[in-house]
């Protein structure tokens, strides 16, 4: 161990429970400022506290993450009041509708969170998965096994569900978690992390094995994106401009999630009667999540019938339509009084609107939908509606992203939905991770060699 990182255990040990640290009990020789020096404190706790993590069994994790689901039901009430003050003061500061869809954290969403700890519960235990092995010629066996990734780091924004949904996929995978919230949920996310943390001290984990940093502020963003050593991967959940900042700027490992630049492209061999609710439901059942629609693509032929009649619908939801010139000029002859669309320009087609925004471009042929698609989107999550199966075919292969969904809804990229109980996020990115991560995805491999006396010749 680096004398740095010895000197941050010492430091956490000094005053990582307390209230108020001073700088005197802070290390003094360490070449960071405070804040830096405290997180690498809170992170050294951590990775001191997944230890014990790490040597548990499934069963008592299981156990732990069931008291948690229980824990955080009964304390409801407790952290919908926390939240009322931060969605009190969000609106006051001018947040979207669509943050502020996110930011809500009642009763209701508290307990469907507690329903994903306990499907978390219910999943394998991803470490010590034999994953290969074989044996060499000279009887060495050799086995790749499942390992935690150890301190997790997070930055995410206005999400307090992330709270609880990364403690419960970190202590499911016996890794600690180092979390940065973010200002508008500071209140609500300090309400999940005491809840958590007395379940953790009832089964004899210290507190510290899932922590927050977000009394530092922005200078605690800045310290976890520089605590080499201290945190094993950083993970950004939130706009685009927050992905991009941790990416340029961390010197630790990053697990790139995706912003959801989301298009839907309606081929000319679509099914009316199944393109309309699909639509509307990528675009408006949630606006201010990531898996929301942004972009719709009309090939041609098929935009004078199908335009008009998702255009009603979605404006009778309140949705604005950002047109191109063939799209704008086929809603303009419409005749609707109730529709609601104006020009789109070029800024238009790589904006993250998480509002009730959709940009409309038509198209030629599937060929420019995708070559669309692949200068645009993030690469998080797009759809194709058609009833052809070479279009299809030729969309699902040359559209470069994580997620392709084929006739249904945008929507269904979450990994609750696909089976892992809750998500760390949608990674975009090709190495490690991609698409909606789950436990497994917070392991990484390690091969044990087991011999009887073998040595190289």
């Amino acid at each position: 161990m680096s004398s740095g990182k010895l000197q941050a255990e010492k430091c956490a040990e000094i005053n990582i429970n307390a209230e108020n640290s001073n700088d005197d009990a802070c290390c003094s020789d360490m070449l960071c400022d405070d804040a830096c020096c405290k997180v690498n404190a809170l992170a050294a706790a951590a990775g001191k506290a997944q230890r014990k993590l790490a040597r548990a069994s499934a069963e008592e994790k299981n156990a732990l993450l069931k008291d948690i689901a229980s824990a955080l039901c009964g304390n409801a009430s407790f952290i919908e009041a926390a939240n009322r003050e931060d969605m009190r003061i969000a609106k006051e500061e001018g947040m979207s509708q669509g943050l502020l869809d996110r930011l809500l954290f009642d009763s209701q969403r508290v307990k469907n969170t507690a329903e994903s700890v306990l499907s978390v519960a219910d999943l394998p235990d991803p470490t010590g998965k034999i994953v290969g092995g074989h044996n060499l010629e000279n009887g060495v066996r050799l086995v790749c096994s499942r390992v935690p990734l150890g301190v997790v780091g997070m930055i995410y924004e206005a999400r307090p569900n992330v709270t609880a949904d990364i403690a419960s996929l970190c202590i499911k995978s016996s890794n600690a978690a180092v979390l940065r919230g973010g200002h508008a949920a500071q209140n609500t996310n300090k309400a999940v992390l005491r809840v958590i943390g007395d379940v953790l001290e009832k089964h004899g984990f210290d507190r510290s094995l899932i922590v927050s940093v977000d009394e530092f502020g922005r200078a605690g963003a800045d310290a976890l994106m520089k605590a080499a050593g201290y945190i094993d991967v950083l993970i950004p959940r939130g706009s685009a401009s927050l992905i991009e900042k941790v990416c340029q700027s961390a010197k630790v490992p990053v697990i790139e999630t995706g912003a959801g630049n989301v298009h839907i492209y309606i081929d000319s061999a679509a099914d009316i009667n199944i393109a309309v609710p699909i639509v509307a439901n990528a675009k408006t059942q949630r606006v201010g999540v990531c898996n929301a629609a942004e972009k719709l693509l009309i090939h041609k032929d098929a935009a004078n019938d199908f335009l008009p009649a998702i255009a009603a619908d979605l404006c009778g939801k309140g949705v604005l339509l950002r047109a191109d010139e063939a799209a704008y000029s086929i809603l303009a002859a419409s005749g609707d009084d109730l529709l609601r669309f104006e020009k789109a320009d070029e800024s238009d087609w790589g904006k993250e609107y998480l509002d009730y925004v959709l940009g409309v471009r038509i198209v030629d042929d599937c060929e420019q939908a995708i070559e669309h698609i692949n200068k645009y989107s993030t690469h998080h999550t797009d759809a194709i509606i058609s009833r052809d199966y070479n279009a299809i075919e030729r969309f699902v292969a040359e559209v470069d992203s994580a997620v392709v969904n084929v006739n249904a809804s945008t929507r269904f990229t979450d990994g609750g939905v696909f089976g892992f109980g809750a998500e760390v996020g949608i990674s975009t990115q090709k190495l490690h991770a991609r698409g909606p991560m789950g436990p497994e995805a917070l392991t990484s491999v390690r091969w044990v060699a087991y011999g009887s006396g073998q040595v190289r010749e």
